[in-house]
C-alpha cells in the first residue's frame, strides 16, 4: 500500500525531468540555429489550425501551424511544419526560414527572439520546478506518516 504513495509521484517526477530535458533541448536547439544558422527564402504551402480541449466547462485551446518549403544552399528541397507561428503568414507567402546545414529539416521561421525565449523557457521550468518540489514535499508528508503511524495501519 505504502509503495502507491511513492511509485506515483517518482512516476511524476520523472515525467517532469523528462519535460524539462525536452523544453531545454528544444530552446537550445532553437538559439543555435538563430545564432548560427543559414538563411533561405520559404514558401508557406499550408496554413492549418488544430483545437484541444473544451470538454465540459474546460477552454479550448487553438494552434496555428504552417507547412514550409524551402531549398537549401546545396540544392536540397526542404519541406518542415512549425506550431504557433505568425498568424499573418499566410499561404503562398514567402518568409525566411534559418536552418543548420546538418539538419535542414529543423529549420524555424520564427524570427530571432532570444530574451522571449529564456522568458518562456524559464517560466515552464520553472513551473516544473513547482510541481516537482510539490511530488517531493508529497512523499516526505507520506513517510512522515507512515513512519509516525509505526505499522497502524491495518
Amino acid at each position: 500500500m505504502e509503495l502507491f504513495f511513492y511509485a506515483v509521484p517518482s512516476l511524476m517526477l520523472a515525467a517532469f525531468a523528462f519535460a524539462a530535458f525536452r523544453l531545454v533541448r528544444r530552446a537550445r536547439r532553437i538559439n543555435r540555429t538563430w545564432a548560427n544558422g543559414l538563411t533561405a527564402e520559404a514558401r508557406c504551402l499550408r496554413m492549418y489550425t488544430t483545437t484541444s480541449g473544451g470538454g465540459g466547462d474546460t477552454s479550448v485551446r487553438t494552434t496555428l501551424h504552417h507547412v514550409y518549403e524551402f531549398t537549401t544552399r546545396e540544392g536540397r528541397t526542404v519541406r518542415f511544419a512549425e506550431e504557433d507561428g505568425p498568424a499573418t503568414v499566410l499561404e503562398g507567402d514567402f518568409t525566411t526560414v534559418r536552418y543548420l546545414p546538418e539538419a535542414p529539416e529543423r529549420a524555424t521561421a520564427l524570427p530571432p527572439a532570444p530574451g522571449r525565449l529564456a522568458a518562456g523557457t524559464g517560466c515552464l521550468l520553472v513551473f516544473l520546478g513547482v510541481a516537482a518540489a510539490i511530488c517531493v514535499g508529497f512523499m516526505f508528508l507520506a513517510h512522515s506518516i507512515f513512519t509516525m503511524s509505526d505499522g497502524l495501519t491495518p
